[in-house]
């Protein structure tokens, strides 16, 4: 009985055994084969043992696939953090999204031009003198309109000595930015530049020290064929063909104190209006731009704005307003708020023009352009005056600068019913969005990526979303939104884009009701982040602050959740049926 019992038993472990290798042994298989190469995986016939087992194939995996960002979403998730809800329709919206809300302003300060867009004696210069690998960043942002000359220094600037042959161009000081201006780079260069860049020019005329002879001039040169005495120069400087330069701005921050040849609301507005008119006879085709007030900080706004429309209303298609955003103290969760002034200025503006309107009992909608905009620091460089090319403003833009930037951008979105013209300023090497080095390299101010990333997916329609955000308190903001977001429908391409920046130092999940776009499927999250707020790019580390993919975002029918990370600037593409 004794031997009959364990050979039961034996025959019984045996076959449990057997069953435990059958069932375990496509897992030891699975386990065996990640420490194979690619050779022996497909090799036939197969073995179960490598023959020189390897780990690259987990190296593999764990640098393409964000896996600590989906566990830490999985917690997240689970765990419950702060939520924004926001619901967003087709039939809810803000209005479309003009193509020159793209905009871009190139100023002669500083190094803008001089040893920026123009330095004949660098390695990439081309015949006429252009930073090829500059050209190469700007095209990039995909640019629709570009500002020209100025800015204060258009103030006491004359046109005619940037056309025709160089070398008879006069050498003069500028008093804007106590600048020797060589004037080798003028008119005929930036107009030559811009179709370079692929954008439409938006002059700035000189209703400073100059008025309505000036600027009936500069349009005569610009804009028509022939057979007048500015526009047969223009062929004789080797352009045959017209500028056809389609707007104009009639002078700039005309209110402030530092400005030459400061004027009155009255004074302006009068000149304004007479310089419009002329302007309009000569070309009906063109629009013009009346100055608004410089800044919502300058004792005469928004007063300033009221007497000027109720001079120009009729013959002004826009008013500028211009807002630059900057870190007065060491308070970042405050200036990350500080866009919500933007919003403010912008709602003021608003108002003057429709009080105007109201006031003159006029069918016209003003409408905003917004022809100066940007973040502002102290800069990295010292300033030396009475140079050319010397470095004004040269700023690096730390990690928190983003946010802020990207915010300010979708304030502008928000308002496309209003705003159809908008200009970052400026371009390159002040406050810029492209940085160089005299004889050297160029790289990208990391606000570079959120002005990219609107440019090229913001384009479309403006939704108005109902948002449900977690809020804070700053020393001097209150009930301030963790997170800003905006979205744009484009309808030709059935594509959503959701921008959101997280001005909060914990995660967030972002929860999107969007049962209104049929049959949604997630396309790609973008965000850009640094663990410092205080990280910038350079030189040699020009990628320090770059965008990246994000961890993506769950999407379950006509809802979508992700999760945006601590101060970051957030992308989120998704694709819907097409109409």
């Amino acid at each position: 009985m004794g031997i009959t019992s364990f050979r039961s038993k034996a025959v019984g472990y045996g076959i449990t055994l057997l069953l435990v290798i059958a069932v375990l042994h496509p897992f030891l298989w699975i386990i065996v084969s990640t420490f194979k190469t690619e050779q022996e995986l497909i090799r036939y016939p197969p073995s179960f043992f490598p023959d020189a087992p390897t780990v690259m194939q987990y190296v593999s995996v764990w640098t393409r696939i964000p896996l600590l960002d989906f566990f830490r979403n999985t917690v997240i998730f689970a765990g419950g953090v702060a939520v924004l809800s926001v619901f967003f329709s087709r039939d809810f919206t803000v209005g479309p999204v003009s193509d020159r809300m793209f905009g871009s302003f190139v100023e002669h300060m500083g190094s803008v031009v001089y040893n920026g867009i123009y330095e004949p004696d660098h390695p990439t210069a081309d015949a006429d003198g252009f930073r090829r690998d500059v050209l190469e960043l700007v095209r990039e942002l995909n640019l629709s309109v570009i500002r020209y000359p100025g800015g204060n220094f258009t103030s006491s600037y004359r046109w005619e000595d940037g056309v025709g042959p160089k070398e008879l161009r006069p050498v003069r000081p500028d008093p804007a930015w106590r600048q020797i201006e060589t004037n080798q780079f003028g008119l005929n260069e930036f107009m030559k530049w811009v179709r370079l860049v692929g954008a439409e020019p938006i002059l700035t005329v000189n209703l400073g020290t100059r008025g309505i002879d000036a600027a009936r001039d500069l349009l005569e040169y610009c804009n028509f064929a022939g057979g007048t005495y500015w526009s047969d120069m223009r062929k004789s400087h080797g352009v045959p063909e017209p500028y056809r330069v389609r707007t104009w701005c009639l002078g700039n921050e005309l209110d402030g104190e530092w400005q030459v040849a400061r004027k009155t609301a009255a004074q302006y507005g009068q000149l304004a209006l007479e310089t419009a008119k002329v302007m309009k006879w000569l070309d009906p085709d063109i629009e013009v731009v009346a100055v608004g007030s410089s800044s919502r900080q300058i004792p005469t706004f928004p007063e300033w704005d009221r007497i000027v429309l109720e001079h120009v209303y009729e013959w002004a298609d826009y008013l500028s307003i211009h807002h630059y955003i900057g870190k007065r103290e060491n308070d970042t969760p405050t200036y990350l708020a500080m866009p919500l002034e933007m919003e403010r200025h912008i709602e003021e503006a608003l108002a003057a023009c429709d009080y105007v309107k109201g006031l003159l009992r006029s069918n016209k909608v003003m409408y905003l352009s917004f022809d100066e905009w940007n973040v502002w620091r102290e800069p990295d460089v010292p300033y030396t005056p009475w140079q050319t090319g010397s470095p004004y403003d040269w700023v690096r833009f730390r990690m928190e600068d983003v946010l802020v930037f990207g915010s300010a951008m979708l304030t502008l979105l928000r308002r496309a019913d209003r705003i159809r013209i908008a200009c970052q300023s400026l371009l390159v090497n002040t406050i810029p969005l492209i940085l160089t080095e005299k004889g050297g390299k160029a790289w990208r101010n990391p606000t570079f990526y959120p002005f990219l990333h609107v440019s090229r997916y913001g384009r479309g329609i403006v939704l108005r979303g109902l948002v449900d955000s977690p809020r804070y308190d700053t020393k001097k903001y209150t009930d301030v939104p963790v997170v800003d977001p905006a979205a744009v429908w484009n309808p030709e391409a059935g594509e959503l884009s959701v921008f959101a920046v997280n001005r909060g130092e914990e995660p967030v999940v972002l929860a999107l009701d969007l049962r209104d776009f049929p049959q949604l499927s997630f396309l790609e999250h973008r965000v850009v982040k640094h663990e410092r707020l205080d990280a910038f790019n350079t030189a040699e580390r020009p990628d320090e602050i770059a965008p990246r993919r994000g961890a993506g975002a769950r999407v379950d029918g006509g809802r979508a959740e992700a999760v945006l990370d601590p101060y970051s600037w957030n992308v989120l593409r998704f694709r819907t049926k097409r109409e």
